[in-house]
């Protein structure tokens, strides 16, 4: 049982949220005297939410502590005959009984409060300090389960200790929503999970595979597993057809027609009219189907460090819209002039993009595949809308003296431009290289989500140390139709030279 002086601190908060729910059901927040008595009880609400998020993360701790504390003295005091997993299953049927939660719910809670306590130090005291949710700790429980202890404690602190040496820009982990991190901490991991992304890569697609799933209502799944390069051709492949379907005679939405195209494409047995299921081949827009129209062009970005590119190191491309690829899919997608992707190449000293592959030299393709390079998507907080989804927009109109200026354009999904023309919801102003943020009505202040670019891997052959090249070796004075000498010569020339001129070449 509960000690007395525990009882008295959960009578406490009983009491303290019973101040709480009595202030949100009163008539206002804050003094009578305000101006606008609904904004103050907006605004007091919100405050209510953002401390409950904090309370909840606490309370979330709280409970992790307990359970693997409960767990460590439950196999303390059993009996030394008893087998293991008769322990395992009598700790996980206890917990679940006392959370009113289910075996495998209550293991997996074991599992959790385990690492959090003896493998995650970072983030349990984030938990403990409310600055990140529940779902986040989950998170970093889910990304570094089959990582080694060190590869766990790197990850954490790259995403939670602020003295990291490449710090997560923008908006901090806590603050954006849970699905948004798993997927930085899983192209963090990917880059740098201790096997190489080529031989876990070739692991994985001897595991691709087509699945169906019965549902409800007469439904059903088909899912693909397999390589992301081909995943993101499909996808964006079908997503350009649908939106060359759409019109005014058609009265399904995008979803509903990439549904019907994979359908449709998948059954038929012949060229032609693919909505014309009873051989007739009416000649009206709504009857046309992915054979009958033009195909639009299906973009996909993907960032390739230069080394890599040359095939100096093996170090992961990253394909917009899934994250890190291994460097011979890459390499691949550029040497066959896949005519779907673009290739971007980065700088090798700190990441950032150095040159935006393109076949025209008009401005404005290159300012918006610039701003697909600097946002990744749209900049609403918790947005996850593919950034080839979405179209340049001014934050300062024009017409109020605005720019086209990337410092002054930004590229939110159609939703978020409707919220933003439509609401109180309102940019803040954005630089070359970061996305804007976002005010809403209450006065409060978002971050975007940064772009997480790290400085690529060097070739061990000409890696820099302490900042500066490694120096040639000396040979003897050779002379030049100048009247000059060579003081340093290297053959073959280095791969930078050779890039040097591959690249000036093919200007």
């Amino acid at each position: 049982m509960a000690s007395e002086a525990v009882e008295k601190a959960f009578g406490a908060m009983d009491d303290a949220f019973a101040i709480i729910r009595a202030a949100v059901a009163g008539p206002h927040f804050g003094p009578t005297s305000d101006t606008d008595p609904l904004a103050s009880v907006a605004d007091g609400c919100l405050d209510v939410l953002a401390l409950s998020a904090r309370v909840e993360a606490r309370i979330a701790a709280l409970k992790a502590v307990a359970t693997a504390t409960y767990a460590e003295s439950a196999r303390s005091a059993a009996p030394l005959d008893m087998p293991f997993q008769a322990q395992e299953m009598a700790i996980a049927a206890e917990v679940g009984c006392v959370l009113a939660i289910g075996d495998r719910a209550a293991s997996t809670l074991l599992e959790q409060s385990h690492a959090l306590t003896t493998f995650l130090p970072l983030t349990l005291a984030a938990l403990q300090e409310g600055t990140v949710s529940w779902q986040h700790a989950k998170v970093i429980v889910d990304e570094t389960a089959t990582l080694d202890r060190d590869a766990a404690g790197a990850l954490e602190a790259q995403f939670l200790d602020v003295g990291a040496l490449n710090p997560v820009r923008g908006c901090p982990v806590g603050e954006m929503p849970a699905f948004r991190f798993r997927r930085k901490a899983r192209t963090w991991r990917e880059r740098h999970h201790p096997d190489s992304i080529e031989k876990r890569h070739a692991k994985g697609a001897q595991d691709r595979c087509l699945e169906y799933i019965p549902e409800q209502d007469g439904m059903a799944r088909v899912s693909a597993y397999l390589p992301a390069d081909q995943a993101a051709a499909i996808w964006n492949r079908i997503t350009a057809i649908a939106r060359g379907l759409q019109g005014p005679l058609e009265d399904r939405t995008l979803t509903q027609l990439r549904v019907d195209i994979l359908a449709t494409t998948a059954l038929r047995s012949e060229v032609g009219c693919t909505r014309c299921s009873s051989g007739s081949t009416g000649s009206s827009a709504a009857a046309d189907g992915p054979a009958d129209i033009p195909t639009p062009r299906a973009e996909v970005l993907v960032t390739v460090p230069v080394f890599s590119l040359l095939g100096l190191t093996e170090e992961p491309a990253m394909l917009d819209g899934f994250g890190p690829i291994p460097a011979s899919i890459a390499r691949n997608l550029v040497a066959n002039g896949a005519d779907s992707f673009h290739r971007v190449l980065v700088d090798p000293r700190d990441g950032a993009p150095l040159e935006i592959g393109r076949t025209s030299y008009r401005l404005t393709k290159a300012m918006r595949n610039w701003l697909r390079m600097r946002d990744g998507k749209c900049p609403f907080p918790g947005c996850s809308n593919h950034s080839l989804d979405n179209e340049a927009d001014h934050l300062l109109a024009w017409h109020h003296g605005g720019t086209t200026g990337i410092a002054n354009l930004g590229q939110p999904c159609p939703r978020h431009h409707r919220l933003k023309h439509a609401s109180g919801w309102t940019p803040t102003p954005a630089t070359k290289n970061e996305p804007p943020g976002w005010v809403s009505p209450s006065g409060r202040k978002y971050k975007s989500e940064h772009q997480d670019w790290e400085p690529p891997q060097w070739p061990s052959s000409f890696a820099p140390i302490a900042g500066q090249w490694q120096p040639q070796r000396p040979c003897t004075p050779i002379p030049t139709a100048l009247g000059g000498t060579v003081d340093f010569l290297q053959i073959p020339p280095s791969a930078g030279e050779e890039f040097l001129r591959a690249y000036l070449d093919a200007k």
